[in-house]
């Protein structure tokens, strides 16, 4: 079977596809530092050169920030889209690093062997996965698996500011069928997941100003308005005691999961004890008629990210302040409109500012959630192609942060995305001594084999 040829080849070769990935890993292309412009370019061209070896016509487009790769390749059948990112996270602090990030390693550990880099997991090693899925299936079959399109950022981890222009400016071009992403993880670290719900996130910066100065408490104690006492009442209303959100109409299109999925939630059997008790804590505290899972993968929040105001040095100082602060965030899912919820919980504080003072607000970003569509076929072929890999069932499965490029696909390119990565919960992303487990790059490359073989 011509599958299982690919699959022997993908395990002949591992050591030269680690090889391939340490090259690229040893490019330090850190998106959000100028000082490492030329290496991100750099990171680039070594795709561009790799992809052109594999038999795409491919180039680095410029962008005004750095630049995107793409990568074309014919055939027929379905047309998919791969999207990965090239660019990394800062190494700082560089002296909590057990050895330097850009000098890649497989080291040996009490759980296995993992490769030791910055952007071993998050992405490098990720979207390495799919390339040399591909290498594998041109080596045994002489061409490329089916119509695909590759299609590599490289600014996902500093916000992606040239990614919607250049989406919508070339938009035909990158138009296909699904695109595939390989940038989250597996479930609980042990089992292949499809990720098919990914939340939405808008940012709120409150500033409260009340006297024209800060106030000795002992002369304006009482009299004067303090900031930080309407800014506490205010955070303080935006939940009930039941964990609901109180801002006008923040439910407003919201849906129940459908039975299907949820069936599939409670076969994962989570242990949210286990998942609390890492960090300390024990009792969920969400919305209380609501599971852990759905809390975190399928409901909204309202999170206070970060609250501040008069003096917090050393000692003490007995002032009143001018002006008190907060940042706050509200994860969304599918039906909620991130403008229209703007403008309900603006409207909220206004109602509860006090006369002598004043709020003003300072937007963080706006992006609505995702939801695939899993009755096309092809997310049955991939959670079974998964399956057969790892051994157990594949689930779908939501997820508590955000993508954004998976609604830009929907909005801006009309397609949905699988969403489908390798990484682990201890791999350490963004943190010094990040690490990608040996088994999930070579059994990462297996998957997508099968899954190319599953599509096409």
């Amino acid at each position: 079977m011509s599958l299982n040829a690919v699959l022997a080849r993908i395990d002949e070769t591992l050591p030269e596809a680690t090889d391939r990935l340490f090259a690229l890993l040893r490019i330090p292309s850190i998106s959000t530092d100028p000082a490492y412009k030329a290496d991100c370019a750099k990171a680039a061209d070594w795709l561009v050169a790799d992809l052109s070896g594999l038999g795409f016509d491919a180039a680095a487009r410029p962008t005004p920030g750095h630049p995107m790769v793409v990568g074309h390749s014919g055939g027929e059948g379905r047309h998919l889209l791969f999207y990965g990112h090239y660019d990394v996270q800062p190494v700082d602090p560089l002296d909590l690093w057990d050895r330097d990030p850009f000098d890649p390693e497989v080291q040996d550990t009490p759980k296995g062997k993992v490769i030791r880099a910055r952007g071993a997991s998050d992405d490098k090693g990720q979207l390495m996965t799919f390339l040399e899925a591909c290498r594998a299936w041109k080596h045994v079959h002489g061409a490329l698996p089916g119509r695909l399109t590759i299609f590599l950022e490289g600014e996902e981890e500093s916000g992606s500011p040239s990614l919607v222009p250049f989406m919508q400016d070339n938009a035909e071009e990158l138009k296909a069928d699904l695109a595939l992403i390989c940038d989250t993880g597996l479930f609980e670290s042990t089992q292949p997941a499809i990720t098919t719900m990914l939340r939405g996130l808008l940012g709120e910066e409150i500033t409260l100003t009340g006297p024209d100065r800060d106030l000795h408490s002992g002369m304006y104690g009482g009299a004067a308005m303090n900031p930080i006492r309407v800014l506490t009442k205010i955070v303080a209303s935006l939940h009930d005691e039941n964990g609901r959100i109180t801002v006008p109409g923040f439910y407003d299109g919201v849906t129940e999961l459908p039975d299907t999925v949820r069936a599939q939630w409670q076969a994962l059997a989570f242990d949210y004890r286990k998942f609390l008790g890492d960090v300390g804590l024990s009792v969920p505290a969400g919305e209380h008629d609501r599971t852990p899972l759905e809390m975190i993968w399928s409901r909204p929040t309202c999170e206070v990210n970060g609250i501040w105001g008069g003096y917090t040095g050393a000692g003490f100082k007995t002032v009143l302040p001018a002006q008190a602060h907060a940042k706050i965030s509200f994860r969304l899912v599918p039906g909620q409109d991130p403008h229209v919820l703007r403008d309900n919980f603006r409207n909220h504080v206004r109602t509860m500012v006090p006369f002598d003072c004043e709020v003003a607000f300072h937007e963080h970003g706006a992006s609505p959630a995702g939801v695939m569509d899993i009755s096309d076929p092809a997310f049955e072929a991939a959670r079974g192609a998964l399956g057969e890999e790892w051994g157990r069932p594949a689930s779908y499965v939501g997820c508590g942060g955000s993508i954004p490029i998976a609604g830009f696909f929907q909005s801006i390119l009309g397609m949905d995305a699988m969403l489908i990565g390798f990484g682990k919960d201890d791999d350490q992303i963004h943190s010094p001594n990040e690490k990608y487990d040996v088994e999930s790059f070579h059994k990462g490359i297996r998957s997508w084999a099968r899954i190319l073989a599953a599509l096409s």
